[in-house]
């Protein structure tokens, strides 16, 4: 089955989300594996699907130390549910769009790092999913677009998050032309920070990488995350005295104290969340 090909081997805890369209599973280091779980619909970010996500996360924030993000099938998710906004009203329109901003918000301001892990296609909203983790890697054979353009619905929302991730070129190439980039173009672009051969070492090293992201102090992380996306959007000089007031901080929490003890002392770090 294909769904038992991408869960983590060893789990803790299993939930479904709304409407069964995503399944949360946490290991016993605190990783949530959250699983886009729609393969026959090529995993679309419908107004469900995007409930069930938002739950998810928020519930996972509780008590994570990374959160990952992807999918069965051979789509990552194909983005808006075309027949979905085909057949709504307006308001309903508007509501969905809401939605997903919501969702993006989100995974931008999660206090856990958000991995994004992509073996397959991710488009439209899909790619904007990506754009929005802290960090995405891929399998060789993914792919990346923003299609809106070919159907003449230019992928305006999906251009905020990947506008961000990427050198502004690439997102206007993305935007305006709708062909898809390789993996290979997506890690010199940016949107990836790391391409595995096949299907199979991605999930390895996606557990791997998520273990290691999970192995390291919550608090110093947390404030980490914070620093770093509130000083990318100020000037260079108010950039660095914000993250020189942080640094100290930082040696001012329990974990920056043990840590720099720990090395001093040639012994591994005993967090104050292992204890």
């Amino acid at each position: 089955m294909i769904l038992s090909r991408v869960l983590p081997r060893a789990t803790l805890l299993t939930t479904r989300g709304l409407s069964g369209l995503t399944t949360t599973m946490t290991t016993p280091d605190d990783v949530s594996y959250i699983t886009l779980n729609n393969p026959a619909r090529r995993n679309p970010l419908s107004l469900d699907m995007l409930n069930s996500l938002i739950s998810d996360i928020e519930s996972a924030n509780s008590h994570s130390r990374c959160i990952v993000i992807r999918s069965t099938g051979n789509v990552f998710s194909s983005g808006h549910d075309l027949k979905e906004l085909a057949a709504a009203s307006q308001e309903v329109q508007y509501s969905i769009f809401n939605r997903c901003n919501d969702l993006m918000l989100l995974v931008a301001k999660s206090s856990a790092p958000i991995l994004a892990s992509v073996d397959g296609f991710a488009t439209a909203a899909g790619c904007q999913l990506v754009a929005a983790c802290h960090l995405a890697i891929c399998s060789e054979r993914s792919k990346f677009a923003t299609p809106g353009v070919n159907i003449g619905l230019f992928c305006s929302t999906p251009g905020v998050q990947l506008g961000r991730a990427v050198n502004r070129k690439l997102a206007m190439d993305m935007l305006l032309t709708g062909e898809p980039i390789s993996s290979e173009a997506a890690l010199r672009g940016g949107l990836v920070s790391r391409v595995f051969e096949s299907s199979e070492e991605l999930q390895s090293e996606t557990e791997r990488i998520a273990s290691l992201i999970a192995s390291k102090s919550s608090p110093v992380v947390k404030l980490g995350i914070s620093n770093f996306n509130s000083q990318m959007r100020k000037p260079l000089v108010d950039a660095a005295e914000q993250s020189s007031e942080v640094m100290v901080r930082n040696l001012e929490l329990e974990d920056g104290k043990e840590g720099l003890n720990a090395f001093l002392e040639k012994r591994h770090p005993s967090w104050q969340q292992d204890k």
